[in-house]
């Protein structure tokens, strides 16, 4: 199973290398500030299935569609998404008081590219985001797999400076 993780998108229209992802991926992952519907209306028309949230960016019309955490079983992998998990000093230990029955949470909010497991074996990723770098070097997404109930192949890929 091929997963696509996403957020911050902040009502920018995707790359086409991110297009390019969703239509190869099994699941999109969104972990909210959508700002406008337009993508997620997208997203669902295009890709084979959406998991999203709302952030903190989102309006009514978002928040009425989409929850604050999402939860999902794939094939073997418990998934939570939620789009903020506070500062980065302590969310390890945060996270796994509040998730305790998961195996991989996907968080956004801070633009900012994560990846790490906590003490618990809880894994944390954020993807960054694929339109709004803000202040890290590129815009980024990941992509990853499950396979025999794990998560595996986690990458990072930074997109080209959009001219």
């Amino acid at each position: 199973m091929r997963l696509l993780l996403i957020s911050d998108t902040h009502a920018r229209a995707l790359p086409e290398q991110v297009w390019a992802e969703v239509t190869a991926a099994d699941v999109v992952v969104h972990a909210g500030d959508w700002v406008e519907p337009d993508l997620l209306d997208e997203l669902e028309a295009r890709g084979k299935r959406l998991i999203g949230v709302h952030g903190n960016n989102d309006g009514a019309d978002l928040r009425a569609r989409l929850p604050e955490i999402a939860r999902a079983d794939l094939d073997g992998v418990r998934l939570a998404v939620v789009h903020e998990t506070g500062a980065k000093q302590g969310r390890e230990q945060r996270c796994d008081a509040q998730f305790p029955d998961t195996d991989v949470l996907v968080f956004g909010h801070s633009h900012i590219p994560w990846d790490t497991t906590t003490p618990a074996g809880l894994r944390l990723l954020n993807p960054g985001s694929p339109t709004d770098r803000r202040r890290q070097p590129f815009c980024t997404y990941q992509t990853a797999r499950i396979s025999q109930g794990a998560l595996v192949d986690v990458e990072l890929h930074e997109l080209p400076p959009r001219g």
